[in-house]
């Protein structure tokens, strides 16, 4: 279950540099075809908004790694659960404010590693 749980959390970091370098780095260029249903000129209008957003996910990237190199099982687990809850959160955001598919992708790995750790720190306490 450890296992499990640490290559979500890794996955999930992971998901949320890309989001980072996307909203930062690619906006522009990558933003149109990602979103389609936005107006084109919108892009250029809020890249300095779509760029504070990478930030915040470069944070939530930052925090779910940091929880991997925490070496006490107990303090890896509630930093490795704040930081999947945030995710969670913003996913929910996402899936309220801009549409489900964006909310699910990050929703979904999110709440599975959520239910990943919890099991497997309920494995380690039997």
């Amino acid at each position: 279950m450890k296992s499990i749980a640490l290559v979500l959390i890794a996955l999930v970091a992971a998901l949320h540099f890309y989001i980072a370098w996307f909203e930062i780095f690619a906006w522009t260029s990558r933003g149109p075809a990602v979103f389609e249903s936005f107006p084109p000129e919108l892009f250029e209008q809020t890249i300095q908004m779509a760029a504070n957003q990478g930030i915040y996910n470069a944070f939530l990237g930052v925090g779910l790694v940091w929880s991997l190199f925490i070496a006490d099982v107990k303090w890896q687990a509630r930093i490795a659960s704040c930081f999947l809850l945030f995710v969670f959160v913003a996913g929910l955001g996402a899936a309220v404010t801009v549409a489900l598919k964006p909310g699910l992708v990050q929703m979904v790995p999110s709440a599975l590693g959520l239910l990943f750790v919890y099991l497997s720190r309920r494995q380690a306490a039997a």
